[in-house]
């Protein structure tokens, strides 16, 4: 959830926020079952805009709120993981066909940069964990290029929905050197395509990468 420029975030917002930031930083289990009260004071935010973003969150599949119970956080299973790799790939594969025939060349540029310098550190040291930040980062800022090249706010919303999915899915991955070195130069390699204005090539090294990653993913269940 975004808040416009020069606008304070209402409540609601920063708990929609803290909710995610306390799941994604593992404050919250992934199949936790927790009271109203217990995540009001876990995410510091009162229980009347708890309540409206939890409302948001349930929408959006991140948990189910029991009556009179509780919370409970998802656990994303095997076919949770097949839908949202199944609906990544529809949206993904239009988007980067779009992106290689229009992205501005110094963006291309910065990303193929950014790729070859962590690949060679790892390359050259292994994975270390204060790697991982930068990992994440650059798995976001490069599909979120990808997808904004449509400039498409419904895309937007359902693809940041799929986004928590997949970090959802991620929680209870181990991370090694290989499956990182894998993750990047398949970015790398559809960015050459990219750079290249091959359309067809970078759809192709999209789809690629995406299969490979669900097998990755269900490998991890």
């Amino acid at each position: 959830m975004s808040v416009k420029p020069g606008t304070a975030p209402r409540l609601s917002e920063v708990a929609y926020e803290r909710i995610l930031e306390g799941l994604f930083a593992r404050k919250v289990r992934v199949g936790a079952f927790l009271s109203q009260a217990e995540l009001s004071d876990l995410v510091d935010v009162p229980i009347a805009p708890l309540r409206d973003a939890l409302r948001m969150l349930e929408a959006e599949g991140v948990l189910t709120i029991h009556p009179r119970s509780g919370i409970q956080f998802v656990r994303p299973g095997l076919e949770l993981t097949r839908a949202t790799y199944q609906f990544r790939s529809i949206i993904e594969r239009a988007a980067v066909r779009v992106f290689a025939e229009q992205a501005d060349e110094t963006l291309l540029d910065d990303l193929t940069q950014r790729h070859q310098t962590l690949i060679a550190q790892i390359e050259a040291r292994g994975l270390s964990p204060d790697d991982l930040p930068e990992v994440d980062a650059l798995e976001q800022v490069f599909h979120g290029a990808v997808i904004g090249i449509m400039q498409n706010p419904l895309i937007d919303i359902a693809y940041r929905r799929m986004m928590n999915y997949l970090r959802l899915l991620r929680l209870d991955r181990k991370f090694t050197t290989p499956i990182i070195l894998r993750t990047l130069e398949e970015h790398a390699e559809i960015l050459t395509a990219c750079t290249r204005r091959d359309a067809s090539a970078a759809e192709a090294a999209l789809q690629a990468h995406l299969q490979a990653a669900i097998q990755r993913n269900i490998g991890f269940m």
